[in-house]
């Protein structure tokens, strides 16, 4: 009886110290789930979906897209790392702060060692309300730096309304391309 008693209270000790060692789980919010759901919302839709097409700020194409294609265009967003997957949580820090002028919460999720990364931040902004609080946008920046390229993303989802990838591309020995694809599927107007 007293050895059964004394291996509980060492597993329990054991525990616990390892419970504080490791210190509370994070909590990370899932922009890929978050993503997943969106795309999954227009897929089922009524919505006309447009693309617009700028390239070097020179020119824009605008056409109007299947819902088929949606899926697609939305793939750079669909195949970005979940840092809230507990595989990639560790290496990511997290930021709250509020923005009085804005009445937004942003939560920022930066990468410990940004070198390893391809997201160089994700950031979340988050509209309070008594009633439920609701995501506005999702905002991410990716880096790939291979031996002969560099290629950078600048990603705005805004949720229920639109997406826009900017891609800057710098290939050794060329000019650098950027081209900006936005998607719009609720968004009125005046904001496209």
């Amino acid at each position: 009886m007293k050895i059964s008693l004394y291996a509980f209270l060492a597993c329990v000790i054991l525990v616990s110290c390892k419970t504080k060692k490791n210190g509370p789980e994070k909590n990370y919010v899932s922009i890929a789930s978050i993503i997943s759901g969106q795309v999954a919302a227009v897929d089922t839709s009524l919505y006309s979906i447009k693309r617009l097409d700028i390239i070097d700020s020179s020119r824009t194409d605008t056409a109007f897209i299947h819902r088929e294609q949606f899926r697609t265009l939305a793939r750079d967003f669909l195949e970005l790392p979940d840092i809230a997957d507990r595989k990639y949580r560790d290496g990511f820090r997290e930021e709250t702060r509020f923005d009085d002028m804005m009445n937004t919460v942003v939560i920022t999720y930066l990468p410990i060692n940004p070198s390893n990364s391809v997201i160089q931040r994700e950031e979340v902004l988050i509209s309070p309300n008594p009633a439920g609080d609701k995501i506005k946008s999702i905002i991410v920046d990716y880096l790939l730096n291979n031996r002969d390229s560099i290629v950078q993303k600048r990603m705005l989802w805004q949720v229920d309304r639109s997406f826009q990838v900017t891609t800057m591309k710098q290939i050794a020995g060329q000019a650098e391309t950027i081209r900006t694809t936005k998607v719009v599927w609720n968004e009125p107007e005046e904001n496209q």
